[in-house]
């Protein structure tokens, strides 16, 4: 199996005015979603991330996140196995927030080192 890198997407400027009671219902559909990916044996990790960060350059030009201009930001990831590519798109589509479209999500092969 490969691994990959699935990167969650998030409109913020929807997440916004998602009234609590949605939000929490997202919340449990996504953990009853990881929950599955784990029972599968597909999941290996994933972590949220917070907006602040750091932006550095050759230059040391140092800058202040978030980095995305627009309304979107990375809010997390999920490293997963999958056979190929089109299952782990197949699994990213199953995301609660991406079916909410709240979310998009970038799934991208994670390049292993011991085949080179």
């Amino acid at each position: 199996m490969e691994k990959f890198l699935l990167l969650i997407r998030e409109d913020m400027e929807k997440l916004k005015v998602l009234p609590d009671e949605d939000f929490q219902d997202c919340i449990k559909r996504m953990t009853h979603w990881v929950g599955d990916l784990a029972e599968s044996g597909r999941y290996i990790a994933a972590e949220p991330l917070m907006t602040i960060g750091r932006y550095v350059t050759k230059d040391n030009v140092l800058s202040d996140g978030p980095f995305i201009e627009a309304k979107e930001a990375i809010s997390g990831y999920f490293i997963i196995q999958a056979e190929n590519l089109e299952e782990a798109t197949a699994f990213a589509q199953t995301c609660p927030q991406v079916l909410n479209k709240i979310s998009k999500v970038e799934v991208r092969p994670i390049m292993s080192l011991d085949n080179q």
